[in-house]
C-alpha cells in the first residue's frame, strides 16, 4: 500500500508544475496592465517545499 505521504508529495509536485505553467502564461500575457489574483511563483515555491517535506517523511517512515 502506498503511503499517504507519497500521495501528498505527488499532489504537491503536480500543483508546482501547474503553477509553473500558469506563471509562464501570466508573464506572456498580451495586456500587461491586467492583474492576477494568484501569485503563482509563491504557490510554486510553497508546493515544492511541501513536496520535499512530505517525500522526506514518507521515505523515513
Amino acid at each position: 500500500m502506498v503511503s499517504p505521504f507519497w500521495i501528498g508529495a505527488g499532489g504537491s509536485l503536480a500543483l508546482a508544475i501547474v503553477a509553473g505553467f500558469r506563471d509562464r502564461r501570466r508573464k506572456r500575457r498580451a495586456n500587461l496592465d491586467s492583474i492576477g489574483l494568484v501569485d503563482w511563483p509563491t504557490v510554486q515555491v510553497l508546493a515544492l517545499i511541501a513536496a520535499a517535506i512530505l517525500a522526506s517523511i514518507a521515505a523515513n517512515s
